[in-house]
């Protein structure tokens, strides 16, 4: 059997654990299914691509588990017509999922270096609806508010104002929400006419949202093993989505 065929089984287990647990929206099933996630994690990573864990992408970040992700895009309703925001371009992943749903993605990172990666597999892989920088992801983007959609990828307490005021009125940001790691979840929140309204959709565990562009080297520990930094991303093994 050779890499494309193992490749394409794990993915089809991927989609069928997916729909299992809970993502009927069959447009996002459909975007991730057609996004190869093996691009966007290091080459000794592809064999574990399909598996439903978040894989380590240096600088001490991780590409999303791909139920979190799905959870994520599902609960954002997305549509053709849709701006949107994303706070922490990471690998790349998750915008590229967003940018076969919606008109156009706005993406921040306080990484360079990762944003450096994340551009040049978004021109290989000819997509042209994403528009990213380098800045401070808390502050958004005030030249392009405001957006139908933002969605977050790393834990506050709770969600920036500046954020929030970003949004258009019937706007959704999906966010995680909480002040320590074993007291996060994942919130939708809808801006009405007269202020947010908030709804609990899931347990996880993100690292927390950070203020500024990160500096260019970043101190390490040892854990379990692993070389991790505080801004490594762990999510649970089985979010509470229905």
């Amino acid at each position: 059997m050779n890499i494309n065929t193992t490749i394409a089984a794990r993915k089809i287990r991927l989609i069928m654990k997916l729909r299992r647990s809970g993502i009927t929206d069959t447009a996002v099933l459909s975007a991730i299914e057609r996004v190869p996630r093996e691009f966007f994690v290091p080459e000794a990573f592809i064999d574990q691509a399909y598996e439903d864990i978040a894989l380590p992408i240096g600088r001490g970040q991780t590409i999303s588990q791909p139920m979190v992700v799905a959870a994520m895009t599902q609960a954002l309703d997305l549509n053709k017509k849709h701006k949107i925001l994303e706070i922490g371009t990471g690998s790349g992943y998750q915008a590229t999922i967003l940018s076969k749903l919606c008109r156009r993605v706005y993406s921040i990172e306080r990484h360079r270096p990762l944003l450096r990666v994340a551009e040049e597999r978004f021109r290989e892989l000819r997509i042209y609806n994403i528009t990213t920088k380098t800045a401070d992801g808390m502050q958004g983007w005030i030249e392009q508010k405001p957006f139908d959609r933002i969605i977050i990828t790393a834990a506050a307490a709770e969600p920036p104002t500046i954020l929030l005021e970003q949004m258009s009125v019937g706007g959704i940001m999906i966010a995680p929400i909480g002040k320590q790691k074993d007291a996060q979840h994942i919130y939708k929140i809808t801006r009405t006419e007269d202020g947010y309204d908030y709804e609990c959709l899931m347990p996880v565990r993100f690292v927390p949202l950070l203020p500024k562009v990160a500096p260019h080297h970043i101190e390490t520990t040892k854990e379990n093993g692993n070389i991790l930094d505080s801004n490594e991303e762990i999510c649970t093994k089985e979010p509470c989505f229905i």
